[in-house]
């Protein structure tokens, strides 16, 4: 049989970043041209897809990867202060003694993630690391990491907070679980139809059994 690939995001899946993301966009804000998030409009955001919340926040597209950029550099910082989603360890433990692969792709820095995971010791769950700037998904890069690692799309799982890594999964042709514990919403997450939704980590290694 086989070997299953679970891919996973970081931001939101893995570890708890969504206070932190919030706190440096507001920071940005006058910088970058947009306006500081409010916990009521925290709500709002998290139930609008990736297009929907650029286009509410009116930033030109063309700043989005300046953006990105300075938020890794900003979230560098903060990376000893971050926690993981409370049961992901454990997890991410049953995952690897059931044979799973384990890897994440990241629109984060590779250098964020690998302190990240080193802080928690959480890093010898994972097999690889692949990250890329990527504003509405990641089709691109998940099909350069299958390709890469010469692995068939009937094999592998995505394991995503936001409705980008639905999406993304999708057109990749592989299966998605999507978690409620990240950034979008449970309602607006199920409305793009995922393989699974799930709500807390110690779903994961039942879901995956099934697929």
């Amino acid at each position: 049989m086989t070997q299953k690939v679970i891919i996973f995001d970081f931001d939101g899946t893995i570890a708890d970043t969504v206070d932190a993301l919030v706190s440096i966009a507001n920071r940005l804000a006058v910088d970058f041209g947009y306006v500081q998030i409010t916990p009521e409009e925290l709500k709002l955001l998290r139930n609008l897809s990736s297009r929907e919340i650029i286009k509410y926040s009116g930033i030109s597209v063309f700043k989005i990867p300046f953006l990105v950029k300075k938020v890794k550099t900003e979230l560098k910082n903060k990376i000893q202060e971050l926690k993981p989603i409370p049961g992901m360890k454990e997890a991410l433990e049953e995952l690897q003694i059931h044979g799973y692969k384990l890897g994440i792709i990241t629109s984060n820095s590779q250098d964020n993630v690998t302190a990240f995971l080193k802080s928690h010791q959480l890093d010898s769950y994972f097999e690889f690391i692949y990250s890329g700037v990527t504003i509405f998904g990641k089709t691109t890069i998940i099909n350069n990491v299958l390709k890469q690692k010469q692995i068939k799309t009937q094999f592998v799982i995505y394991v995503g907070d936001e409705t980008r890594d639905i999406e993304a999964s999708k057109k990749a042709k592989i299966k998605v679980i999507a978690v409620t514990w990240g950034f979008n919403s449970p309602e607006i997450l199920a409305k793009q139809n995922p393989d699974f939704l799930i709500h807390q980590p110690s779903e994961l290694l039942p879901v995956i059994k099934k697929c």
